[in-house]
Order: structure tokens, then sequence, then C-alpha cells
């Protein structure tokens, strides 16, 4: 009856990635069957994370946090917890042998937005590694199912693409971040002085990681590849969205991509992978 419980636990990781975000539960829908349940559980895991230090302000996110962190470990060691959601994650650390530097990276990350509101290049850096950078490297254990050698190859795209992901979520979220939490993420600007040069440098240190982890995603084992097309595409069409706007408008509005953009999207991308072109 065990499996029972690993499988209602993996639904809950399920419902939780589709009712945050639809972009994701539908990229994730395009990778191959074997794959999908694995990276809901790394997509809850992360949510529920992210959720406390963004969203709990009424109460003691510190603690919250820590037990969070606590718990985690916890439930990786003795392979079983009582959390949905940590035990859905452990299901796919032990089964996939993920490199626990991942989270311990992660949970820095997610400390440090608890304390920083402005980030130096190096503290960017750092942040960036342990909040989408290492999120990318859990999903790269998933798709390259034990074979080291090819983790070792795609390691430097996969991380490119987290900070593609993470970058524009950062372009798209300066209108909460700053107004809401009074968060700089990009070093050396003034929002309240946000210029079209800092824009353009900022766009520029995207496009470029958007292009090393296109290189890294030709690279992906077939199962995966179709999937995590679809999510890079997602993110460059926002990107390009968000490139076409002055920085006021950035600061004014949370951009979005329409449905019947995202689902034009999935059909042209599935001509490509029809057609071998990924």
């Amino acid at each position: 009856m065990v499996e029972l419980f690993h499988t209602t636990s993996e639904s809950c990781s399920r419902i939780i990635t589709q009712r945050y975000s639809t972009s994701f539960s539908s990229a994730i829908k395009m990778l191959h069957k074997d794959l999908r349940t694995p990276i809901f559980n790394i997509y809850g895991f992360v949510r529920f994370a992210d959720e406390i230090v963004d969203t709990f302000h009424d109460h003691d996110k510190v603690t919250l946090l820590a037990q969070f962190k606590k718990e985690t470990y916890d439930a990786i060691q003795r392979g079983i917890s009582l959390n949905p959601v940590l035990n859905s994650f452990q299901l796919t650390v032990n089964e996939f042998n993920i490199d626990l530097k991942l989270v311990n990276a992660f949970f820095h990350s997610m400390e440090m937005d608890l304390e920083k509101k402005n980030y130096d290049c190096a503290g960017y850096k750092e942040y960036i590694y342990g909040s989408a950078e290492v999120v990318g490297l859990m999903c790269l254990y998933v798709f390259c199912e034990g074979k080291k050698e090819l983790f070792d190859k795609l390691e430097a795209p996969a991380r490119s693409l987290g900070a593609a992901f993470q970058k524009v979520n950062f372009l798209r979220d300066i209108k909460a971040d700053y107004n809401g939490m009074s968060r700089v993420y990009f070093p050396g600007c003034d929002f309240n002085n946000f210029t079209k040069e800092d824009k353009l440098k900022i766009e520029a240190d995207i496009e470029a990681d958007f292009q090393h982890a296109y290189e890294g995603i030709c690279g992906l084992p077939f199962k995966a590849r179709f999937g995590v097309y679809v999510a890079y595409k997602y993110y460059l069409s926002l990107f390009k969205k968000i490139r076409k706007l002055q920085p006021a408008r950035v600061l004014e509005q949370r951009i979005r991509i329409p449905n019947y953009h995202k689902a034009m999207i999935i059909i042209r991308a599935g001509v490509k992978n029809q057609l071998r072109l990924i």
C-alpha cells in the first residue's frame, strides 16, 4: 500500500505545478511519460519553497523555511515523508541520485531572499545559480537517466537555460519585486531611473544565455528534447515581447503570453520535432 501513498504524493506535486504555472505544466506534458512525474516532483518542491519567501508575509518566514529545509533533508535520508511534496521530491532525488549540493545551493538562495534586497554582481550570480541553474541541473539528472558523460556534456547549457528563465522572470516581475518587496536583483540598476541602456545590457546577457542553452537542448535525449524545447520557446517568446517595450512599460505591467500564442508555439515546435530539426 505504500505505493498508493507515493503516487498520491506525486499527484499533489503535479497539481501544484498545474495551479502555479500553466506554461511549465504544458511543457512538462510534452516530455516522454517516463519523465513527467519526476519533473513535476521537482517543480512542486521548488514552488513551495519559493512560496515561503515570496508570499507568507504574515508568518515567520525564517522559521518556516528552516523547518522546510530540515524536513527536506530528513525526507531524503529516510526515504519517506508525511509531507506529500517532500515525499515526492525525495523519491526523485533518491531515484536519480541527484547531488545534494544542488539542494544546498537552492536553499541558500531562498535564504538570501529573506535577507538581501539589493545584489552586486557576485551576489546576483550566486543567487541565480541557486535559485534557477541548480533546478535545471536537477531536471538534467532526470533527463540523462544516469548517463554521467551526457550530464557532464550538457551541464553548462542546462545552467544557461535556468539562468535565462530566471532573468526573464526578473524582467517580467520588476513591478512586483521592486514595488511589492523592494527587491532589486539586477546589479547597478535604479528602478526609479531605469534607462534604455540598463534594459539593453540586461537583454544582451539574457540573449547570450538563450543561445548557449539552445546548443544543449539539441543534445538532449529524444525523450526530453521536445518538452524542454517548448519551455525554451515559451520563455524566448516572452523575452522577445519584453524587448519591444520601453523601460517604463516594463515597470508598469507584468507581461504575459496569450494562450493562443502558447498553442501556436506547441504546434510549431511539434512540426520541428517531427522533422528532427531540433
